[in-house]
């Protein structure tokens, strides 16, 4: 890719502090001390509660307790429960250890509070990177963007992800794709942003199928951890188009799986859009070795073993038509005009799987 030096742009740089590396849990109480936290919560979902128990354990009297019934999709009563438990606690921070549930919980938390947050990933998501938080309420997801829910220090420890399933290292993985894919054609895209996820991009292409190889294998965790940094930073930098769009409307919707939704739905959204940006939607295909990007894509997620179907993810086909509408009854940036029945039929393909034409 080449940089067009004559063209003006923008660059907004992320503001956070990261420690990446393996064993840097152990920095953690120092990064709580330098923030200044006296009381911290511990989040977590209910599967990573053992987990968060030690953390807790590990930073002492220096804690307020743990709460671990974060839940995917970030529903505004859980977010309200967990507020309760920060009064209680008198918490002064927050420390979300787990993927786009926990992080997606903490951002919450700091929207209404301005408290600081850490962030121990332990998937590809991303979220992390950035000040985008989508809640959802009666049925329906909604995103905002707002500087009180950057995450203030973000540690990357590569022995968390060791044990990460296959499964979802490969959605997870995806989907911290899917960010970087939207940000090489997103409206206020830059030249630094594209390298970012290029870059981001082509180490979650070398790193995955090793993993579903060799789930143990470090080398290939790291690329993958930091790929999905590199991603998560594009995501919080610039702003997401269709494919964003398309994956908040089923998970708000119809309680998809998050992570799932953006695997399925990524080759299609790329396919449709590569009809006006084939150009800048290019470098993917010396990427994944393909012809077209959404099909790259396509048969990427079937090398690692990830969903390319909506019908598997419990998806209801009847709810084609309500999602189709959802996703257009309100405007925002594309690269590519459509209408609600080309997007209705976007989604029948994704439903079906069927590989896209591009």
């Amino acid at each position: 890719m080449t940089t067009k030096f004559d063209e003006a742009f923008v660059y907004n740089g992320v503001p956070n502090r990261v420690v990446f590396g393996s064993g840097t849990i152990s920095r953690l109480a120092e990064e709580v001390k330098r923030l200044g936290l006296k009381r911290p919560l511990v989040l977590s979902t209910p599967v990573q509660k053992r987990d968060a128990e030690s953390i807790a354990a590990q930073l002492g009297e220096n804690v307020a307790g743990i709460y671990t019934n974060a839940t995917m999709h970030t529903p505004v009563d859980v977010t309200e429960a967990a507020l309760a438990v920060m009064t209680e606690t008198e918490a002064d921070g927050v420390i979300a250890f787990g993927g786009g549930s926990t992080t997606g919980l903490g951002k919450a938390i700091a929207l209404r509070t301005d408290l600081p947050q850490i962030v121990l990933p332990t998937t590809y998501a991303g979220s992390e990177m950035t000040n985008i938080l989508g809640e959802t309420y009666g049925g329906q997801k909604k995103t905002l963007r707002s500087p009180k829910v950057q995450p203030e220090v973000i540690i990357y420890d590569v022995d968390f992800t060791l044990t990460l399933p296959v499964g979802l290292s490969a959605t997870s993985g995806m989907n911290a794709i899917a960010h970087a894919v939207e940000g090489l054609y997103a409206q206020d895209r830059n030249p630094i942003i594209s390298l970012m996820a290029l870059e981001g991009i082509r180490a979650l292409a070398e790193g995955l199928p090793v993993i579903v190889e060799r789930p143990q294998d470090r080398t290939a965790r790291s690329k993958a951890l930091y790929g999905a940094w590199l991603c998560g930073t594009v995501l919080g930098s610039v702003s997401m188009a269709l494919h964003h769009k398309l994956c908040h409307v089923l998970g708000g919707t119809f309680d998809l799986p998050h992570a799932e939704t953006h695997t399925v739905v990524l080759p299609h959204a790329t396919s449709f859009n590569a009809e006006a940006v084939g150009d800048l939607l290019a470098p993917l295909n010396e990427i994944f070795n393909s012809d077209g990007p959404g099909q790259g894509l396509y048969d990427f997620a079937k090398r690692i073993g990830a969903p390319t179907a909506l019908k598997d993810l419990k998806m209801p086909e009847d709810g084609l038509d309500k999602a189709s509408t959802q996703a257009t009854e309100n405007p925002y940036y594309n690269p590519r005009p459509f209408d609600r029945q080309q997007i209705r039929s976007l989604l029948d393909d994704a439903f079906h799987g069927r590989r896209p034409q591009k």
